[in-house]
């Protein structure tokens, strides 16, 4: 009984000691994807080596086999569906009584995806098994620091016409709808917008160009206050330009700067690309100018009287 009692213990003991077996990752684990124009693929037929060699997919969709007069169909088929196209097509043409035909997918070509944009390197990669938003905007290494509010995917619909589809960018990255990070197929058109600038110039103390701010509305004084304020010689009356319509065509909108400073109109939102131009008070600065002129002058006669004298 004691003895029993051991080796009881012993096959316990034995048995937490075995490491975890870990599932085996690989190629081919990944799930079958049919094959695409320009893919590379690998024929093996068994006892057959002047059949067995490396396919380059034609933009058609077709391969070619020497020997055979008829090309193959390889576009939308599985590694395993083409096997049996090509065993069929040399039973057919009495090349080989019983083929055994094995294909492989060396290179993927007609899955590109691009991203484009804001991201820290943009890219072109292949979707070689399941793919999200998520990594591909991993795979780019992430967003640049002007990344804007949302991503555009476009990707070509069932009549051939182009869809895009706007995933916003905090609800995306906080995994507040998981529905958001779409899976991805190959042949998708990733961009990262850049974040909307409004642009401020003339008159002002710091011109340049300032982001939108995420929430809170943007308006005339906000971008005062952002381009540190009006010089001396700031005009009374501002103009907005803006691009609006299916032209984008440019509007030019006059406001009284003046009276929005002192409260006595209301402020003016803007919207992102919009440019808020300042011009120059010429009347005040022409007399401002002429009286520099006049001291100037003064002054160089008073030297010149005392060098005569």
């Amino acid at each position: 009984m004691r003895t029993l009692l051991l080796l009881a213990l012993s096959s316990v003991a034995f048995s937490q000691m075995q490491p975890a077996v870990m599932p085996e990752i690989s190629l081919f684990n990944l799930p079958a994807q049919k094959i695409g124009p320009n893919d590379l693929i690998a024929v093996s037929v068994y006892g057959a080596p002047e059949f067995s060699r490396s396919v380059r997919v034609g933009a058609d969709g077709m391969i070619r086999f020497p020997m055979l007069k008829a090309r193959i169909k390889a576009q939308d088929a599985l590694p395993s569906d083409l096997e049996t196209s090509i065993a069929e097509a040399l039973l057919l043409e009495d090349l080989i009584v019983d083929p055994f035909v094995s294909v492989s997918v060396i290179e993927y070509s007609s899955r590109p995806i691009n991203v484009t944009g804001s991201v820290r390197k943009p890219l072109t990669f292949q979707a070689v098994g399941p793919v999200t938003l998520l990594d591909a905007i991993a795979r780019a290494e992430g967003l640049s620091a002007d990344a804007g509010r949302e991503i555009l995917v476009s990707r070509t619909g069932p009549d051939a016409s182009r869809l895009v589809q706007r995933i916003p960018l905090t609800a995306l990255m906080e995994g507040l709808d998981p529905t958001l990070n779409i899976k991805l197929t190959g042949g998708e058109e990733i961009r990262v917008p850049e974040i909307g600038k409004i642009f401020v110039v003339g008159n002002v103390r710091k011109p340049g160009a300032f982001a939108v701010g995420d929430g809170s509305e943007t308006t005339v004084l906000k971008m005062l206050a952002l381009s540190e304020g009006l010089t001396p010689f700031a005009a009374k009356q501002a103009y907005i330009y803006r691009r609006e319509g299916p032209d984008g065509r440019k509007n030019e909108i006059a406001i009284e700067l003046k009276k929005i400073m002192d409260r006595k109109s209301p402020d003016v939102p803007l919207t992102a690309n919009d440019i808020l131009y300042v011009p120059d008070n010429t009347g005040r600065r022409s007399a401002l100018t002429a009286r520099e002129k006049i001291l100037s002058f003064g002054s160089a006669a008073g030297a010149a009287a005392l060098v005569y004298r």
